[in-house]
């Protein structure tokens, strides 16, 4: 049975071996320069984005109305960090849903479908205990990135 650190372990080298040195960077301008993560980190053509929560980068709170308007906020953000790295919400592959409450699921569900424009990427929704400043849910997502 693999354990969750064999997975990330091969994860890691998979990344490792896709080339290091093809790794860059990036950071929304928008996002508070005390924060210690990247927005994104690109390597090939793979973009890595980090978890979001539903907070607008000016004043650094969650919307207000619970996991439906953080849903949407979470992917207004991820759009701000896809364009910046000449992306957009088409390319994002796979998703990663963590949910504080599961009977919230047919409304993240609601403004996920909302938010994402066709076709939908893959996606993982896992219940879980205590996000970030009290978030309804956090997402994580990969995209790929379109060559021309």
């Amino acid at each position: 049975m693999k354990t969750a650190f064999s997975v990330l372990f091969a994860f890691a080298l998979t990344v490792d071996a896709a080339g290091a040195g093809d790794r860059t960077h990036y950071r929304n301008p928008d996002l508070p320069a005390s924060f210690p993560f990247s927005s994104a980190v690109v390597v090939g053509d793979t973009i890595h984005l980090s978890g979001e929560i539903g907070v607008t980068y000016e004043t650094m709170t969650l919307v207000e109305g619970g996991v439906g308007p953080e849903t949407r906020q979470i992917f207004k953000n991820y759009q701000t960090t896809l364009e910046g790295l000449g992306s957009s919400l088409l390319d994002i592959v796979k998703c990663t849903v963590f949910l504080e409450d599961m009977s919230q699921y047919a409304a993240m569900n609601a403004a996920y479908a909302e938010a994402l424009p066709d076709p939908k990427p893959a996606r993982s929704t896992f219940g879980v205990d205590g996000l970030a400043l009290g978030a309804a849910l956090e997402i994580e997502c990969l995209a790929i990135k379109k060559t021309k």
